[in-house]
């Protein structure tokens, strides 16, 4: 007995339901594979949902076949007639004998996986048309938003496509894990200094952390005017003046030294950025060049730098109030565009998180912002560098070194960053508890403050995969630069537990 062809109750006056791709074959065959052994499931229960079929009662059907496979009850066509007795589609298709005859029509159930591909397929290209649609009629009838505001729009709808459904990651072999560690082992081996990591530019925290590493999530903390948009900003600059490249077979390029960086400017603009970065390889004061208070000699270092440096691959976005979704869309854009090895964002709580509801908080906001950074970190496979500002229950302690504690909204941040820094400067709260001038105290106090002078820490005060500790660093306050020390002694390590 052939089978009864399926029905379609939608109105066929909808052109693009009318024209919509789709295999009515396919489902029949895969429902009945199911039907005839629901152990063909497992197979494809990562990649299948009943709103992938095009036909509502086979959609309806499949529905019901994993109710009740999940709940380990049989699902065979006369338990399934009971539950579809009173559905309009189901008896004008026959009843319980369509069910019978997709068992008896049925292929080998070991081919259920490839008609669940084809039904996969099938239902990405209904949507892609239903996309197109939404983005003609936002074009032509959306005046109030922005063209670029719709691209940005439709790209999170096509990558939330391509993320829906389908074959999934799933378990990785032990082997597999073990063969891609070796891997990233040799590599880390065959790179001069033995980093795994994005190397930093700055030797010692190199030598502390192993470099930035791919996967993480990095929050570099501070109070205000201890350095840390300045740190973030170095390290930009270090990774990309070193970038090198080679070519692959397949055209692409891989990145063999540096990196391709995004930095996310939520609180500076571009320009303000850039003219840091100038300061830091011209060698002339930040300060002087904003005011424009330099001399012909030093004109002529800032014009060199900015010859040599104008190719790094830095790209900023200085878009003020950027959401976790537009930041990681335009992450996606960029690395396909030209590559990305580092992300930077400055800072996070000048990001937004998306509509959470009237009841939520701010807390609930961060946690969904650095949540969305950690899993932007792992799909791009790329470091990423959150500036947080810190509490200011700092300023109440005698030793205001930072703590785990003070981080704003702390909760999430400490629980999904792979490692937190802390940037701190003793000579910053020394230098604001001046002694009154001709007394033996500011004589002492100059004194101290002498020795301070041109230092900095970076305190790691988690990192998942190494021990915590600190880094001593110099910094030219002029030029609002990070470097090495060279003494040996100014390095001070830590594993484990306290400090």
């Amino acid at each position: 007995m052939a089978l009864v062809p399926a029905l379609d109750l939608r109105p066929t006056n909808d052109i693009a339901v009318a024209t919509a791709p789709s295999n009515i074959e396919a489902e029949q065959a895969l429902l009945g594979s199911l039907l005839y052994d629901n152990a063909a499931y497992e197979r494809l229960s990562d990649q299948l949902n009943s709103g992938h079929f095009y036909e509502p009662f086979h959609s309806r059907l499949f529905q019901s076949l994993e109710t009740h496979i999940r709940k380990g009850q049989l699902a065979d066509p006369i338990l399934l007639a009971d539950v579809f007795k009173n559905d309009p589609a189901f008896q004008e298709l026959g009843g319980v004998r369509y069910l019978a005859d997709l068992v008896d029509r049925a292929p080998p159930a070991a081919n259920a996986s490839d008609y669940a591909r084809v039904i996969y397929d099938l239902a990405l290209r209904r949507d892609l048309i239903r996309i197109g649609g939404d983005i003609a009629h936002a074009a032509t009838a959306d005046a109030d938003l922005a063209a670029r505001e719709q691209i940005e729009k439709a790209e999170q709808q096509l990558y939330g496509l391509a993320e829906s459904g389908g074959p999934s990651t799933g378990f990785v072999s032990f082997s597999d894990a073990l063969r891609g560690a070796v891997e990233m082992t040799a590599e880390a081996y065959s790179r001069d200094g033995g980093l795994a990591g994005v190397s930093s530019g700055l030797l010692d925290l190199d030598a502390k952390v192993g470099g930035l590493h791919p996967s993480d999530l990095i929050i570099l903390a501070g109070r205000p005017s201890m350095g840390k948009t300045a740190l973030a900003t170095n390290i930009a600059f270090n990774v990309a003046k070193a970038y090198a490249w080679e070519p692959q077979p397949d055209g692409t390029k891989k990145t063999v030294n540096g990196g391709v960086v995004a930095f996310y400017s939520l609180e500076m603009s571009s320009e303000q950025l850039a003219l840091r970065m100038l300061a830091d390889a011209s060698g002339v004061s930040g300060d002087r060049l904003r005011k424009g208070e330099i001399d012909a000699s030093e004109f002529g270092r800032v014009r060199d730098a900015a010859m040599e440096i104008q190719e790094a691959p830095l790209y900023i976005d200085a878009t003020g109030g950027l959401s976790i979704a537009k930041l990681t869309a335009r992450a996606r854009r960029l690395k396909r565009q030209v590559g990305l090895d580092l992300i930077i964002v400055d800072y996070l709580q000048l990001v937004t998180g998306s509509d959470l509801g009237a009841n939520a908080n701010r807390v609930q906001e961060v946690s969904q912002i650095t949540m969305g950074l950690k899993a932007l970190a792992k799909e791009l496979s790329v470091p990423v560098i959150a500036l947080s500002q810190l509490s200011r229950q700092v300023e109440q302690r005698e030793d205001k070194r930072p703590q785990l504690s003070d981080l704003r909204e702390s909760g999430s941040i400490e629980q999904d960053a792979d490692m937190v820094w802390f940037v701190y400067r003793e000579s910053y709260y020394v230098g604001r508890a001046e002694p009154r001038e001709g007394t033996p105290e500011h004589l002492q106090w100059q004194e101290e403050l002498d020795k301070l002078q041109g230092l900095a820490e970076v305190i790691i005060a988690k990192q998942r995969h190494g021990p915590i500790g600190t880094v001593k660093l110099s910094f030219n306050s002029d030029t609002t630069r990070f470097g090495n020390l060279a003494r040996d002694h100014y390095f001070h390590q830590s594993r484990g537990g306290e400090e």
